[in-house]
């Protein structure tokens, strides 16, 4: 699911962790937000759809679609896209975006994905990863699902991100969860994300065998700098996420 970035105003305990990261608390300010915020309409997805290159025709998994934007932008450029989330109300929002006729489903990245081998030439996964602590399991399904020679697109927090509000500072080696309450639109929630450091990225990708192709570091869209002046400098200087493709091997058998 895509992730508005806001450095968060507390990291103090939330009373009620039951409700940790439940995107169906705040669907509808989530997705408003996202529309056209600097992080996510001039720098993630502008970045995302840079590294998808041209999907017409392309059959592509939207893990952690969240309202749709990505799954929509996509679909403009060709793709037959298939939306998955945890949060049933942000599907709703997707499904309202999309159309009746949306191959959107309820799923858990944690749990076995509902698809046959091979059913994709792309996975696109958004600001995802990063609220898994084992991606082990989740990209074992992921590359499971992808045919010889397909792709995953992620996007994850830069191994940095967490340097700039934690203190103290964690250890770069070692992968740790830190919660904060999130504020949006004057609503709070408590949210869980996980750092791990680049070579354990790297390390999980390859050990559930894919091929590393590109590691990313992009600029924001030059539009953005007459539209968020001060943001736009920050972010230019200041890696916020970190963008991969991977690739299954073309030799593999087994898979669709």
């Amino acid at each position: 699911m895509e992730r508005v970035t806001n450095v968060p105003e507390s990291f103090a305990q939330s009373a009620d962790r039951d409700q940790v990261n439940n995107y169906d608390s705040f669907a509808e300010a989530y997705s408003a937000e996202n529309e056209n915020s600097l992080a996510n309409a001039y720098y993630e997805r502008p970045a995302m759809l840079a590294l998808a290159r041209d999907v017409a025709g392309r059959r592509i998994l939207d893990a952690g679609c969240g309202s749709g934007p990505l799954s929509a932008a996509l679909r403009d450029r060709g793709a037959v896209v298939t939306g998955i989330d945890s949060s049933a109300a942000m599907l709703a929002l997707a499904r309202r975006r999309l159309g009746d006729d949306a191959d959107l489903q309820v799923v858990d990245l944690s749990d076995p994905l509902p698809f046959a081998d091979g059913a994709f030439d792309d996975v696109v996964a958004s600001l995802v990863l990063h609220y898994l602590e084992d991606w082990g399991p989740t990209l074992a399904e992921l590359r499971r699902v992808l045919r010889p020679g397909g792709r995953l697109i992620a996007s994850v927090d830069h191994p940095f991100v967490a340097y700039t509000f934690q203190d103290p500072r964690p250890d770069y080696f070692a992968t740790t969860s830190y919660t904060f309450d999130w504020r949006l639109n004057g609503q709070s929630t408590p949210m869980r994300l996980w750092r791990k450091p680049l070579h354990a990225m790297t390390d999980a990708f390859t050990t559930a065998g894919f091929r590393l192709a590109i590691v990313s570091e992009p600029q924001p869209d030059p539009a953005a700098r007459e539209l968020f002046p001060d943001g736009f400098h920050n972010l230019s200087s200041n890696p916020t996420f970190l963008f991969f493709v991977l690739e299954v091997p073309l030799s593999d058998a087994g898979l669709g």
